[in-house]
């Protein structure tokens, strides 16, 4: 596993769009509103979530390798 350096709002970018999907399916699974309300929030919380997955997943990928990664690599 490669560890990545990320800043605060990145992480919390990241973790919002695994909430909103997961947020999202839970809506579309579930029975406490009326199947309209349901299924417009839902899907919508589903559809944030995927799209701004890829953004996240780039975010990610791009981002340095840790500090203690690179000095490994320098040292090591």
């Amino acid at each position: 596993m490669k560890k990545r350096l990320i800043t605060i709002p990145q992480l919390m970018f990241v973790a919002g769009t695994r909430a909103a999907l997961g947020a999202g399916v839970a809506l579309l699974a579930g029975r406490r509103l009326s199947d309209r309300k349901r299924r417009a929030a839902g899907i919508t919380l589903a559809l944030v979530g995927v799209a701004t997955t890829i953004p996240a997943a780039r975010m990610i990928a791009g981002a340095k390798p840790s500090l203690l990664t690179r000095l490994a690599h320098t040292f090591g």
